[in-house]
């Protein structure tokens, strides 16, 4: 293949799926690496005097094309991969690792780099440059430029070895999602099964030519199959085999890429001068150390834990009553905590489902969009897409283009579990002309039958809308530098946006844009959406105090010597301990399919959750106090947050916005803790 015949060599705007083959990314990544070290040679050979421009700008501008082309692969290899795009990606992630060692570590770059911001003050910058100057000069000293040239090589083995393992780690997790299947063709083995879950579970068995139901690991079709499930013992099955991926004695099992990702972070983190993983992160982040992050933690664990308890033990109380249950296990929850909420609402999914098929619910956070931001979204046909499935739209503001938003909604054996949004462009301003970003969201939620839409369970609606959060983001971002826009801030500030929108899906002003009966085309009756918001509080201190537990895990593995650690097992437990509910299932481990903190971004940083929902609380008590959709506070949301990305540190950003500091108060009474 010669490389002119490469799409992803050839200038494009919107991503050319049609034409792009598996076998055009490496040999384009490796021409694009070779383009771009042109680029930075370009940087570092110039002999006049280092200035913002020539330097920093440059530095940011370069590469530009290796990072379109690269999010695409990779965007790829979560919502459509296959084993040879894992096999790629094997290959050129130790590459892209090198390549980015090779510009940290780059003396020369850095001298210049150092150079202009020693001198900083001469330079006459904005408010935006200096961030940018900033960040690039931490991300030279943060990843090894200040080292001698035998622990530079030693950072360099190690980066190498993380991103191949971090990638293994998440094939593992997909296999071990796709390779579990319960095919039952006893129907009465399924009792306490809504019709649409059994219709879902038929047609997937009818799709591999068998008999009767085929339930999977995938959320939607795991999710109600807990929630619904009679057979006590099914539901053992199914938990059993959803707890243990990768934590089985097999070709997939995670457990020495856990212990050797927590060892090198480890590693890596000491080269650098730090004392553990946690501390090199937090940093860069509003949380600062770890120590402030176990305090923020334990607060929350002292308030939520005594309302659990409570709360867990009218669960088990209810299942004894019921089922005379003597001891709820991990797969009763689910269950139980259903049949509880409808006896307590006389309310369930299944009733609420009608309301929110899945085209009204992508219309209605249009038009919460609009009201809130003055956007508009037009569907469009004539964009290139990497699935049927996908659906694509134009995002406008006040008639004027934004964004190219993709939407990708339905579960399929080459998508990775869970719900995301991500960017095939981002956006920037140069040579004055503002490049748009192009944002995608991912999800798994129910394919439509031949007889009935997708229809979302409320919490697929809230999700729906987080994700949503983030992609407004993306599609509202408006600053000079692709590496401050949109979502490129502090992660324990990203969660804002998205966690924000979901309060929307509780009041009845928004609900009646777009919650209507799928058949009758009724509104949503009101008693719903008071029960809705009744429930918002059923079972929280449960919720919280089972988010604690992996913000609490998620720290105890990186804010440590894990060289001591010898069972992962065992040291799951005891971080554990303080928020354990439900006896342990010795079999069973999270850790070995926790993609967030393994594979994901969210190391040091799976507490960031809870850290933006004190934020999204206290924010939409001011909505609530103005108006759910009050266009001053609207707008000074778009500008304040939306808009201007990392350009601004988040704390300045949220006092100029809500013209003080945040307050855990409102999330205390949202969540009833108090």
């Amino acid at each position: 293949m010669t490389q002119d015949k490469n799409p992803l060599l050839e200038q494009f705007d919107e991503a050319p799926f049609s034409r792009i083959k598996d076998e055009h990314f490496k040999p384009a990544i490796e021409a694009l690496v070779k383009e771009t070290k042109a680029e930075i040679d370009a940087i570092t050979s110039n002999k006049d005097e280092p200035t913002f421009k020539n330097t920093i700008e440059a530095l940011e501008f370069s590469g530009m094309q290796l990072d379109r082309v690269t999010s695409i692969f990779f965007n790829l290899n979560s919502a459509e991969t296959s084993e040879n795009l894992q096999k790629i990606a094997q290959e050129i992630s130790p590459l892209l690792s090198e390549f980015g060692n090779d510009i940290t570590l780059n003396k020369a770059l850095f001298e210049r780099v150092k150079a202009v911001y020693n001198n900083k003050s001469k330079f006459n910058l904005s408010e935006e440059q200096e961030m940018l100057l900033n960040k690039k000069y931490k991300s030279f000293t943060r990843n090894g430029a200040n080292l001698n040239a035998e622990d530079q090589k030693k950072l360099r083995e190690i980066d190498n070895e993380l991103s191949k393992l971090k990638l293994k780690f998440g094939e593992n997790v997909l296999a071990e999602t796709n390779n579990f299947q319960l095919h039952i063709t006893d129907l009465e083995k399924l009792k306490g099964l809504p019709e649409s879950i059994l219709n879902d579970a038929k047609e997937l068995a009818k799709s591999q030519k068998k008999p009767g139901y085929i339930f999977t690991l995938h959320y939607p079709s795991y999710v109600p199959f807990m929630k619904y499930a009679s057979n006590r013992e099914l539901r053992k099955e199914m938990a059993l085999a959803y707890g243990s991926r990768c934590y089985k004695n097999n070709e997939y099992n995670n457990e020495e890429n856990v212990l050797k990702i927590v060892s090198l972070r480890y590693k890596r983190a000491k080269l650098l001068g730090y004392k553990t993983h946690s501390d090199y992160v937090l940093e860069e982040r509003m949380a600062k150390d770890p120590d402030t992050v176990y305090s923020f933690l334990n607060d929350l664990l002292e308030k939520a834990k005594p309302v659990a308890i409570k709360q867990f033990k009218e669960l088990e109380d209810f299942a004894k009553k019921l089922d005379d249950i003597d001891q709820l296990q991990k797969w009763d929850g689910a269950y139980y905590t259903e049949k509880l909420k409808k006896q307590s609402f006389s309310l369930d999914d299944e009733e609420l489902k009608p309301y929110f098929k899945l085209e009204n619910v992508i219309s209605g956070v249009f038009k919460i969009s609009e009201k809130l931001f003055n956007l508009t979204f037009e569907e469009v046909f004539n964009i290139e897409k990497y699935h049927e499935d996908v659906k694509t739209f134009k995002v406008y503001d006040e008639g004027k283009f934004k964004a190219l938003f993709y939407a990708d909604f339905h579960p399929r054996s080459g998508k990775r579990p869970g719900a995301w949004m991500t960017s095939f462009k981002s956006q920037y301003i140069k040579d004055g002309i503002n490049h748009r970003p192009h944002i995608s969201n991912v999800c798994n939620f129910s394919k439509p039958s031949k007889d009935k839409p997708s229809l979302l369970t409320f919490n697929e609606v809230t999700t729906l809308f987080h994700e949503f959060g983030h992609a407004l983001h993306g599609i509202l971002a408006d600053t000079i530098y692709p590496s401050l826009s949109g979502t490129s801030v502090s992660w324990d500030f990203v969660e804002l946006p998205s966690q924000l929108l979901e309060n929307w899906c509780y009041e009845k002003e928004a609900l009646e844009l777009f919650a209507f009966h799928y058949k009758t085309g009724e509104i949503i009756p009101t008693r719903f959406i008071n029960k809705i918001k009744e429930l918002n509080k059923f079972q929280e201190g449960v919720q919280t105090l089972r988010q604690i537990s992996f913000g609490i895990l998620d720290m105890d593995w990186h804010n440590i010597n894990p060289n001591k650690i010898k069972l992962i097992s065992e040291q799951e437990f005891n971080s554990f301990k303080t928020t354990k509910l439900y006896p342990e299932t010795t079999d069973n481990l999270m850790s070995t399919s926790f993609a967030h903190i393994f594979q994901g971004g969210y190391s040091s940083g799976y507490y960031s959750y809870k850290w933006a929902e004190v934020l999204d609380a206290d924010t939409f008590d001011y909505f609530q106090t103005k108006g759910i959709f009050n266009p001053d506070l609207s707008f000074s949301f778009k500008e304040n947050i939306l808009s201007k990305g990392g350009t601004v540190s988040p704390e300045i950003l949220y006092e100029k916005f809500r013209g003080k500091n945040p307050s855990n108060k409102g999330l205390i009474e949202r969540a009833g803790l108090n």
